[in-house]
């Protein structure tokens, strides 16, 4: 009984619902602003909300968080420019819809299955939150690194064209994000003498100017094209597509939960590592990935909201952080005299549940505040170019400046922003260079980690791969993936298919 009144309290005391819904509404549009992360926010809120009771400062906190990584999806869609990085994938497949008149139903699919995937995690969070964590702490760095190779092989889904293009993206990927000074040695790497390069190159430049510059020169080409208009008559979707699309979203929702509880991913990984699922169990999508398939929605907006509840598992139940905002909100339970970690839940369970039913609420709210307002937000694709060009540019330098109040930063969007539409110009895909960068870190530390804690010897390196078995699945995952986009794989096909027939 207590669980169940701990669970409702938002719903039973008035402020607290008016700051998850205040929260949801403002990280929806801080989330659809390039440059303006929730991590931003949040982190600003704490010293907001320092006097503060813990439970209203945790209500607002919570509504940001989910409402934020929704929002994102706003902006990729209309403008082909992510709000976040857990967007990239779902400007893939949205932007392709927006220009053919279908961004309502873009924006209304993303919002239901939005609203799916969060549910999702929320209830693993709920259920399972000990054993996740548990699972999510068997994690050596050596399958991190393995992790990261994983997501490395997605060039094959992210490369709607040649394949040799998509390595060649990625690989530069990996170079940027290795740009600046090692983390383990403070040796410069890839600076060349120049200062500016020390500190290395902010991502969130390097996305806005990919997507966002490189969009705006696109669209410079056809300037005096007229707008399409948008079909808004039906927003939200049919019980039959939900029905549709049910299966992979209960699919990619895990995946987002288990990526999510995962120190140090989050949900641009997520998301990144359910577009992939879904470009290779869809065996005849209506329309092409890449060019506005529904499942290239589906799978990246489920799997990134799982992600939020899979992030407060490792940070409930053991104090670790699933990502930056929940780094950010145990330095705000601390703040408030909470000690996150096993002894929450045996001290204070009351605390977990209220969590627990504070992403309720705002996973209701984003549902709400999703599906209103969209007539009026999707008149911004309706807009002649000749001014939507220099309100994507206008954009793109307040969200790169925002990030660290660095003129630099807005100096090497626009370099990647040219650099990026000379890529699209010759049929090399962004998404490859975006997801190196993500993954450059991740498979550099933890490969470096892996090796120092086996003694610089990859027989004993080798030999932890094969004696575990969690190694040896994510081991030979990345083998099969690899011989998967290799002609030999084609050719095992047919041999093996006319052994069968």
């Amino acid at each position: 009984m207590d669980t169940f009144l701990a669970i409702f309290t938002v719903f039973t005391q008035l402020d607290l619902l008016v700051l998850v819904g205040v929260g949801t509404f403002v990280g929806i549009y801080i989330g659809a602003i390039p440059g303006l992360s929730v991590t931003m926010a949040v982190s600003i809120l704490i010293s907001f909300t320092f006097s503060w009771d813990v439970y209203p400062a945790i209500s607002l906190m919570v509504g940001i968080y989910m409402g934020g990584v929704y929002g994102g999806s706003r902006t990729a869609i209309l403008l082909n420019i992510p709000g976040a990085p857990s967007a990239i994938a779902t400007a893939m497949d949205g932007y392709p819809m927006a220009q053919r008149g279908e961004a309502g139903q873009a924006i209304g699919v993303t919002t239901v299955m939005s609203f799916f995937g969060g549910l999702i995690g929320i209830l693993v969070l709920a259920l399972a939150a000990p054993f996740v964590s548990e699972f999510a702490l068997s994690f050596q760095p050596r399958d991190y690194m393995l992790l990261a190779v994983l997501g490395i092989l997605l060039v094959g889904s992210l490369s709607s064209g040649s394949m040799i293009k998509g390595i060649f993206a990625g690989s530069l990927g990996i170079a940027i994000g290795a740009v600046g000074r090692d983390p383990l040695t403070f040796t410069e790497r890839f600076t060349f003498d120049f200062q500016i390069m020390e500190g290395g190159i902010s991502f969130i430049a390097v996305m806005i100017g990919m997507f966002g510059v490189s969009e705006a020169l696109m669209q410079l080409q056809n300037v005096n094209m007229k707008a399409v208009r948008q079909k808004i008559d039906r927003i939200v979707p049919s019980f039959g597509t939900v029905k549709k699309y049910l299966p992979l979203s209960l699919q990619t929702s895990t995946i987002g939960v288990i990526i999510g509880a995962l120190p140090g991913t989050g949900g641009d990984i997520a998301a990144l590592m359910a577009y992939d699922h879904a470009k290779r169990v869809t065996k005849k999508p209506k329309v092409p990935f890449g060019q506005g398939a529904m499942e290239g929605l589906v799978a990246p907006e489920t799997a990134n909201n799982a992600a939020v509840g899979g992030a407060f598992i490792p940070m409930m139940t053991l104090g670790i952080p699933g990502d930056a905002v929940t780094a950010i909100m145990i330095g705000a339970l601390f703040i408030h005299g909470l000690n996150p970690g096993p002894m929450l839940m045996i001290d204070q369970p009351d605390m977990f549940w209220f969590i627990v039913g504070a992403l309720f609420t705002a996973n209701i709210f984003m549902l709400i505040f999703g599906l209103t307002g969209i007539k009026i937000f999707t008149k911004i694709v309706e807009i002649p170019r000749s001014i939507i060009i220099p309100l994507i540019l206008l954009l793109s330098i307040v969200g790169a400046y925002a990030v660290n109040n660095s003129i630099t930063d807005v100096y090497w969007m626009l370099g990647f922003g040219v650099f990026g539409y000379f890529m699209r110009h010759y049929g090399y895909p962004l998404g490859p260079v975006i997801l190196g960068v993500i993954l450059s870190r991740l498979l550099d530390d933890n490969w470096r980690r892996a090796i120092i804690s086996e003694r610089e010897e990859l027989g004993r390196f080798f030999h932890g791969i094969f004696t575990s078995p969690l190694s040896l699945v994510l081991f030979v995952a990345v083998i099969l993936i690899f011989v998967s986009q290799t002609p030999l794989w084609a050719i095992l096909k047919k041999r093996l298919f006319r052994k069968t027939s």
